[in-house]
């Protein structure tokens, strides 16, 4: 029978890349969305006409209660999550003096409570099989800071930390737990920045591209298959050499 792995926040930009490449490696995908339904809907819609074994799950992973009842669907319809892809998150550019307690309470509560909430959802499976793997999305600013992004920088450097210190706790039981951590890329999320700015972030990167969501969602799969059964506790950075 087919693996399963929940993608969060999976009903577009890098999520859904990440949907389809797992798609594309036979597994079974089941789609994380907060309010996006029609676009998840769509997504799961168009993974079992590729011929996946997918559908799609409603949860705000910053909700305890919203996470552990997803996780009892996904059970039902899929059957035990043998990974776990977070990756819901969310940006916003303020300068640090503007970010209110709400903006940084909010960042923190998606990227990081989200992915403390899953995480603990799906281990209780995980330790019984003594196998599985968590693979969490982070950010190059995660690595180095932005500025105008302190909030956002702050969250996913937290994100980083949880992964490595995560991996060493569960390495004894066979389960992996690893970070990408994406440069520019192209999805709506970047979509607000001006044409003249994303061509400086362009030419700012030393392979002069923008990334695309399906260069992460390489890394994701990789990092999720038995061809990388040793790495644990690792960030892969798909960046372009931004930072190095």
């Amino acid at each position: 029978m087919a693996k399963t792995v929940l993608v969060t926040g999976a009903s577009r930009g890098i999520g859904r890349a990440i949907a389809w490449g797992f798609a594309r490696e036979g597994w079974q995908v089941a789609v994380n969305y907060c309010r996006s339904k029609t676009q998840a809907e769509q997504l799961a819609e168009e993974l079992r006409a590729f011929g996946c074994n997918a559908a799609a799950f409603c949860a705000d992973v910053s909700s305890r209660q919203q996470v552990e009842k997803m996780l009892l669907e996904v059970h039902r319809v899929l059957g035990p999550v043998h990974t776990l892809v977070n990756n819901a998150g969310i940006a916003q550019q303020k300068l640090f003096s503007d970010i209110t307690e709400e903006d940084w309470d909010n960042m923190f509560a998606i990227s990081v409570k989200g992915g403390y909430h899953c995480a603990q959802a799906v281990l209780p499976d995980m330790l019984r099989r003594q196998e599985g793997c968590i693979i969490n999305i982070s950010s190059m600013w995660g690595q180095v800071g932005a500025s105008c992004e302190v909030h956002y920088s702050a969250a996913k450097a937290a994100v980083i930390g949880f992964t490595k210190a995560l991996a060493k706790e569960l390495g004894p039981s066979r389960i992996r737990v690893n970070c990408v951590a994406p440069g520019v890329v192209a999805t709506e999320m970047n979509a607000a920045l001006s044409p003249e700015t994303l061509e400086g972030l362009r030419l700012e990167t030393p392979l002069e591209l923008i990334g695309a969501g399906e260069d992460i969602a390489f890394a994701v799969c990789f990092l999720a298959s038995e061809k990388a059964r040793f790495i644990t506790g690792q960030v892969l950075a798909p960046n372009g050499g931004f930072v190095i």
